[in-house]
């Protein structure tokens, strides 16, 4: 589900529990509602108010925190790529073959990371017949012969592997999300402040405007928190365009 509309779902839940709070306000005796049920309600729905801020701030830092770092490590493997191909063009013509697998390789990475599951892409993820394996074996492959052809085999190889490294951690990672029980505790815990909300009070329409702008900031916080922990698809997706942008076509 999309967290646009997990959002509206959210803000449309915690105005029900503000319904909610209303009717029991009017179905309930008066000696349910008095002076010291009033403090018991308040003082809870203060503890729970405290309890989901922390809980808000909490995953807001959280996934600010995860979000840069995945676009960090996009723009380094951008910058991997550009200085794995640089290694392979400086080596000379017998390299085109494999950073022709280089190319295929990384918009293969693209589509499996930004399209998740609704990617089609020919061959599996890990194992030796990956485009990533091939590349790995064409730098192999390459006859080392003068000691500066040895260096940069060996600087090609040490390249390799923090970008094969990031590729299968952000491709682990694109496939993540906001674990459900945290969300629907959460959503209980803003529907039960709402219900307090109207359970003592009135509502007139001021306070139905003021509830209704208080339930979008709530469920505007909990779309952030997920755009942020599924950085690779929505509004907030970060581009792949400095991957796509690192290896531009060999001449023919």
């Amino acid at each position: 589900m999309q967290p646009i509309w997990i959002s509206l779902a959210t803000c449309g839940v915690m105005l029900l529990g503000a319904v909610i709070g209303v009717l029991l306000r009017r179905w309930l005796p008066d000696h349910h509602l008095n002076d010291h049920a009033r403090d018991i309600v308040r003082l809870g729905a203060g503890l729970v108010g405290t309890i989901a801020a922390l809980v808000l701030g909490l995953l807001i830092n959280s996934a600010s925190s995860l979000y840069e770092a995945q676009r960090a490590e996009v723009r380094q493997i951008a910058a991997n790529l550009i200085l794995l191909d640089a290694v392979l063009d400086q080596y000379g013509p017998e390299t085109k073959p494999v950073r022709l697998l280089l190319r295929e390789a990384s918009d293969q990475m693209v589509e499996r990371i930004w399209h998740g599951p609704e990617a089609k892409v020919r061959g599996a993820l890990y194992g030796s017949g990956t485009l990533a394996s091939q590349v790995y074996a064409g730098l192999h492959a390459l006859p080392a012969g003068t000691v500066v052809r040895s260096a940069l085999v060996a600087q090609a190889l040490q390249l390799a592997v923090p970008i094969s490294q990031a590729r299968l951690a952000l491709y682990e990672q694109s496939r993540s999300g906001l674990p459900m029980p945290i969300l629907i505790v959460l959503i209980f815990w803003l529907t039960v402040l709402f219900a307090s909300y109207c359970l003592f009070s009135p509502v007139n329409p001021t306070s139905a405007v003021a509830l209704v702008l208080v339930a979008l900031s709530a469920s505007a916080a909990l779309f952030l928190i997920l755009e942020m922990v599924e950085p690779f698809s929505g509004f907030m997706q970060i581009s792949s365009a400095p991957i796509r942008a690192a290896l531009p076509p060999l001449a023919p």
